[in-house]
């Protein structure tokens, strides 16, 4: 199988997803094209003398989330390019990537028909969903996973915030790592958030973090995994409400923090040390939206 279809197996899948998606009766939905200009990110690069390699990247992203009767649907697909920092595999220029998230929740109250709200809680849903990623540089990753369980919806005077706890079962590939990793079970803390405010226009102050669990040694190399952090944080100003078209196109700034990612040890000692260190990203970007 040539490496372009395994580029293409994810964003298929998805795009199948989200057309199944799109098939039940949505109460509200809301479809966005976004651009974001992260100048820091990763390739797991080194120079030299051993310093990490900044990679910036363009990123292109079609964005859905959509509600019906028992809950709601978010899908999301990524179409990155490096830098030539990050060639693609045979070539002096960037490597490119796809990734691809699905979620589903399914609110019990719907479910049930008796309500769930207890303190500071309006809904406990089902969270299931699926990422899906591939790359065309030398290692070749290829990421896959599920995850299943809990998500706690809490009541906000405005926004949302929604908190799961789910477990999270990932395979992949690493050419440096002796080809494919099946991971252990881990447990995956997400958060989920947006929060409405005016800065002189319409804004909002939304993000995700997820924090997953040590996921076992990959059955491949033998190297222990470590707990990985990834937040990002961005606030976006509706700049289409200036021009009357409220709730169209959004621009703004970000944070992304992303400690031992892919579960690498930064910590680690010697050259694989080294590399996980060069994986670390703390880094500003910049994004653009336009809804429809």
């Amino acid at each position: 199988m040539s490496r372009n279809t395994y580029l293409l197996k994810p964003i298929c899948l998805a795009l199948a997803l989200c057309a199944g998606a799109a098939a039940h009766a949505a109460d509200w939905s809301d479809t966005s094209i976004n651009y974001r200009y992260i100048p820091k990110e990763s390739g797991f690069i080194v120079d030299a003398a051993g310093n990490k390699v900044d990679v910036a990247k363009n990123i292109v992203s079609l964005e859905h989330i959509s509600g019906f009767k028992y809950g709601s649907n978010y899908f999301n697909v990524d179409i990155l390019k490096s830098d030539s920092n990050d060639p693609a595999n045979g070539s002096t220029s960037g490597a490119q990537e796809f990734f691809a998230i699905y979620r589903n929740n399914l609110n019990l109250s719907s479910l049930t028909g008796s309500s769930m709200k207890f303190g500071v809680v309006k809904e406990i849903s089902l969270t299931t969903g699926f990422n899906a990623g591939a790359k065309n540089n030398e290692n070749a990753a290829q990421p896959l996973a599920f995850l299943f369980g809990p998500t706690l919806q809490f009541a906000l005077p405005a926004g949302y915030l929604n908190v799961g706890l789910q477990a999270y079962k990932e395979t992949n590939n690493s050419k440096f790592a002796g080809g494919k990793q099946d991971y252990d079970v881990a447990a995956q803390l997400n958060v989920v958030w947006g929060i409405p405010f005016n800065a002189g226009v319409p804004a909002n102050f939304k993000g995700f973090m997820s924090v997953t669990g040590a996921k076992g040694t990959g059955k491949g190399t033998g190297i222990e995994t470590s707990t990985e952090t990834l937040l990002d944080a961005l606030v976006m100003f509706d700049l289409g409400s200036l021009s009357g078209k409220k709730d169209t196109f959004y621009a703004g700034v970000g944070y992304r923090y992303w400690n031992n990612k892919f579960g690498n040890n930064e910590s680690a000692p010697g050259f694989a040390g080294t590399l996980n260190k060069a994986g670390h990203v703390s880094s500003p970007f910049l994004q653009l939206e336009a809804h429809f």
